[in-house]
């Protein structure tokens, strides 16, 4: 069974909107898609920039402000160079006002 930890507040992180936290002793981006929560690795697999702090959201889909890769924030899985390797995705569920994943 998965390990649930609370990373943040359903109200910190509104529609549209992404940020990075610090859970379990990992860097996270947790991105809001239409109210929906989704949870990956925050470490651009490419050139190691935080996707959650220097990153553009669009949708589903955060570009690295270091060198413009794409990811889908759903799964983590690259949409465009210069990464090539995708990005851990977590689980996340919402109890009450928290937002918990899973590591």
């Amino acid at each position: 069974m998965a390990n649930y930890i609370k990373a943040l507040l359903v109200d910190d992180l509104p529609p549209g909107s992404m940020k990075t936290v610090r859970v379990g002793g990992k860097s996270i981006a947790m991105a809001n898609v239409d109210g929906e929560v989704f949870a990956i690795d925050d470490t651009c697999s490419h050139a190691e920039c935080s996707l959650g702090s220097e990153g553009f959201i669009d949708g589903n889909v955060v570009t690295c402000g270091c060198h413009g890769a794409t990811f889908d924030v759903t799964n983590g899985k690259v949409m465009s160079m210069p990464a090539v390797t995708d990005v851990a995705s977590y689980s996340v569920k919402i109890v009450g006002q928290d937002v918990l994943i899973a590591l």
